[in-house]
């Protein structure tokens, strides 16, 4: 579905309400500046139809098509580039985080987008800059800043989020508790899932802030060197909070060894408190033919205090010892 198409010139929208993409498609290398289209969740046959439209390459159509990608920038056409950006939101309710894409192709006079599940809110994105109109006159590049830079905004929320989940997990481990292994592993999970859409975004972030691609002016590049150091940090966290989990899941599993070996040492105490009187009766149960005590009128209280007595004893040493 297309949920916006203007042309923009000199840093200004040339009309209200959305144009039509055969009519954007005219304008483009026809008049001045450049078309903002945008779609979100299109159907098989409407990419098919841009692709017609505004001639873009058949394999970047066929990934924007896709889901789950990594994130890149490449170039399947001379003039046109291919931008694939990983979102992220965090779900309160459901304390986990859910991922979505933003497909974008890049020419000279054109950016298309392509919002997939939980992407981000670009109108956003796009009223911001048409607040800048110096800015916006310098084409798509400054378009791409826009997008990536309310993408990587849209990541600080989501770091807070899981560093308040790891903390919660973090002092029920430390505080001698057992914090779920599922709820650590499907945090790490998150967090490398979150790792997997940001790091790879540093090198082609790191190259626009440069101007090292995309033709990107150096007025644009500054702002990507904004986004570059947001990114950065973003990464640095993200990074942290992968060993932090590490660290908790190895100590949450520290903590139930020791509890199952304190398990283990009462289970082992009683049973040698048990054992103990009951090879005492059971030696007194033996039909030897000469077994002088059983002739003697104590010989049943002194076998029931030697057993008493004994387990006594047992039970004293382990509990010194710390075992019960």
């Amino acid at each position: 579905m297309i949920v916006d198409c203007a042309h923009y010139r000199d840093g200004r929208r040339q009309h209200e309400g959305p144009m039509r993409p055969e009519e954007a498609a005219a304008i483009c290398g026809r008049d001045p500046g450049f078309v903002w289209l945008g779609m979100v969740d299109p159907a098989d046959e409407e990419l098919e139809s841009m692709q017609d439209i505004f001639g873009l390459h058949e394999l970047a159509v066929e990934d924007a098509q896709s889901f789950h990608l990594r994130p890149k920038v490449e170039q399947y056409q001379e003039g046109i580039a291919f931008v694939v950006l990983r979102t992220a939101r965090y779900l309160a309710d459901r304390e986990e985080v859910e991922f979505g894409e933003i497909s974008i192709f890049l020419g000279a006079d054109f950016i298309i987008t392509v919002r997939q599940g939980a992407a981000s809110d670009l109108h956003s994105a796009r009223l911001r800059l048409e607040e800048r109109p110096q800015l916006l006159s310098e084409g798509p590049p400054a378009a791409l800043w826009a997008i990536v830079d309310k993408v990587v905004d849209d990541y600080a929320p989501v770091v807070e989020e899981l560093e308040r989940d790891i903390e919660e997990v973090e002092q029920t481990v430390f505080a001698g508790g057992i914090a779920p292994v599922q709820r650590i592993y499907l945090l790490r999970r998150e967090v490398s899932d979150f790792y997997r859409a940001v790091h790879p975004l540093l090198a082609p972030v790191s190259q626009l802030a440069r101007g090292g691609m995309l033709d990107v002016t150096p007025a644009v590049a500054q702002y990507f060197r904004d986004v570059n150091d947001h990114l950065s940090l973003v990464n640095d966290e993200i990074v942290a909070q992968r060993d932090l989990l590490t660290t908790i899941l190895q100590a949450n599993m520290a903590v139930i060894g020791v509890q199952q070996s304190d398990i283990v040492r009462k289970i082992s105490g009683w049973a040698a408190i048990i054992t103990v009187p009951t090879f005492i009766a059971s030696f007194y149960g033996m039909n030897f033919e000469h077994m002088p005590e059983l002739g003697w009128a104590g010989s049943y209280p002194l076998a029931i205090a030697l057993m008493l007595l004994t387990a006594l004893a047992l039970h004293r040493g382990f509990k010194r010892a710390g075992w019960l």
